[in-house]
Protein backbone atom coordinates (compact mmCIF):
# COMPACT_ATOMS: atom_id res chain seq x y z
CA UNK A 1 0.00 0.00 0.00
CA UNK A 2 0.97 3.40 -0.61
CA UNK A 3 0.38 6.47 1.59
CA UNK A 4 -0.14 9.82 0.02
CA UNK A 5 0.27 12.95 2.10
CA UNK A 6 -1.91 15.78 0.13
CA UNK A 7 -3.26 19.55 1.34
CA UNK A 8 -6.59 19.26 1.55
CA UNK A 9 -6.90 23.05 2.17
CA UNK A 10 -5.93 23.30 -1.14
CA UNK A 11 -9.02 23.53 -3.71
CA UNK A 12 -7.31 22.44 -6.66
CA UNK A 13 -5.13 19.94 -4.29
CA UNK A 14 -8.54 18.38 -3.04
CA UNK A 15 -10.16 18.14 -6.37
CA UNK A 16 -7.53 16.22 -7.85
CA UNK A 17 -6.77 13.98 -5.20
CA UNK A 18 -10.56 13.08 -4.57
CA UNK A 19 -10.78 12.23 -8.42
CA UNK A 20 -7.72 9.78 -7.96
CA UNK A 21 -9.49 8.41 -4.25
CA UNK A 22 -13.17 7.68 -6.49
CA UNK A 23 -11.29 5.81 -9.82
CA UNK A 24 -8.53 4.05 -7.12
CA UNK A 25 -9.69 0.43 -6.24
CA UNK A 26 -10.11 0.69 -2.12
CA UNK A 27 -7.26 0.02 0.22
CA UNK A 28 -4.86 0.56 -2.32
CA UNK A 29 -3.63 4.27 -1.22
CA UNK A 30 -3.93 5.13 1.96
CA UNK A 31 -5.20 8.97 1.80
CA UNK A 32 -3.08 11.38 4.46
CA UNK A 33 -5.04 14.70 4.39
CA UNK A 34 -2.43 17.41 6.02
CA UNK A 35 -5.07 18.76 8.23
CA UNK A 36 -5.93 16.06 10.10
CA UNK A 37 -3.44 15.13 13.25
CA UNK A 38 0.02 15.24 12.34
CA UNK A 39 0.98 11.85 13.97
CA UNK A 40 1.84 10.43 10.66
CA UNK A 41 4.13 12.64 9.50
CA UNK A 42 6.25 12.93 12.82
CA UNK A 43 6.59 8.89 12.58
CA UNK A 44 7.95 9.47 8.47
CA UNK A 45 9.97 12.56 9.57
CA UNK A 46 8.30 14.95 7.40
CA UNK A 47 8.10 18.68 7.86
CA UNK A 48 4.78 20.07 7.82
CA UNK A 49 5.69 23.05 5.22
CA UNK A 50 7.98 20.34 2.80
CA UNK A 51 4.87 18.04 2.87
CA UNK A 52 2.49 21.56 2.00
CA UNK A 53 5.09 22.43 -0.60
CA UNK A 54 5.47 18.98 -2.66
CA UNK A 55 2.92 16.21 -2.74
CA UNK A 56 4.52 13.21 -0.91
CA UNK A 57 3.78 9.83 -1.32
CA UNK A 58 5.55 6.95 0.28
CA UNK A 59 5.86 3.52 -1.89
CA UNK A 60 5.30 0.12 0.39
CA UNK A 61 8.83 -0.40 1.07
CA UNK A 62 8.68 3.27 2.59
CA UNK A 63 10.68 5.25 0.12
CA UNK A 64 9.34 8.85 -0.04
CA UNK A 65 8.54 10.32 -3.62
CA UNK A 66 8.10 13.85 -3.91
CA UNK A 67 6.51 16.00 -6.71
CA UNK A 68 5.85 15.02 -10.35
CA UNK A 69 8.40 11.15 -8.31
CA UNK A 70 4.96 11.21 -6.43
CA UNK A 71 2.38 11.63 -9.30
CA UNK A 72 4.24 9.08 -11.05
CA UNK A 73 3.43 6.46 -8.28
CA UNK A 74 0.22 7.22 -7.84
CA UNK A 75 -0.38 6.76 -11.99
CA UNK A 76 1.22 3.85 -11.36
CA UNK A 77 -1.76 2.44 -9.23
CA UNK A 78 -4.44 3.40 -11.35
CA UNK A 79 -5.19 1.58 -14.64
CA UNK A 80 -6.26 4.60 -16.50
CA UNK A 81 -3.08 6.70 -15.31
CA UNK A 82 -0.40 4.28 -16.73
CA UNK A 83 0.17 6.04 -19.56
CA UNK A 84 0.89 9.00 -18.18
CA UNK A 85 3.36 7.26 -16.01
CA UNK A 86 5.30 6.02 -18.87
CA UNK A 87 4.94 9.32 -20.53
CA UNK A 88 6.39 11.78 -18.07
CA UNK A 89 9.30 9.12 -17.39
CA UNK A 90 10.39 10.05 -20.68
CA UNK A 91 13.97 11.90 -20.26
CA UNK A 92 13.13 15.16 -21.27
CA UNK A 93 9.61 15.29 -20.26
CA UNK A 94 10.88 14.02 -16.83
CA UNK A 95 13.26 16.86 -16.23
CA UNK A 96 10.67 19.81 -17.72
CA UNK A 97 7.71 18.47 -15.73
CA UNK A 98 10.37 18.38 -12.49
CA UNK A 99 11.45 21.65 -13.40
CA UNK A 100 7.61 23.21 -14.05
CA UNK A 101 6.06 20.82 -11.18
CA UNK A 102 8.98 23.01 -8.70
CA UNK A 103 7.92 26.54 -9.73
CA UNK A 104 4.38 25.62 -9.76
CA UNK A 105 4.68 24.40 -6.41
CA UNK A 106 6.58 27.03 -4.85
CA UNK A 107 4.23 29.47 -6.07
CA UNK A 108 1.28 27.84 -4.99
CA UNK A 109 2.87 27.18 -1.24
CA UNK A 110 3.50 31.67 -1.39
CA UNK A 111 0.09 32.33 -2.78
CA UNK A 112 -1.80 29.99 0.21
CA UNK A 113 -1.74 31.50 3.55
CA UNK A 114 -1.90 27.45 5.53
CA UNK A 115 1.02 27.12 3.67
CA UNK A 116 2.94 30.05 5.20
CA UNK A 117 1.72 29.60 8.61
CA UNK A 118 3.06 26.16 8.40
CA UNK A 119 6.68 28.10 8.59
CA UNK A 120 5.57 29.98 11.54
CA UNK A 121 4.45 27.09 13.28
CA UNK A 122 7.77 25.15 12.56
CA UNK A 123 9.69 28.67 13.84
CA UNK A 124 8.39 28.66 16.90
CA UNK A 125 8.55 25.29 17.88
CA UNK A 126 12.63 25.81 17.36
Amino acid sequence: MITVYYDDLCGMCSKEINFYKRISKKNLIKWVPLSSPLDNLKNDNLKLSDALLHLHAKDSAGKFHVGVDAFILIWSQLPMFKFLRFFFLMPIIYQLSHFFYNKFALKRFNNLSHCKLSLDKEKSFK
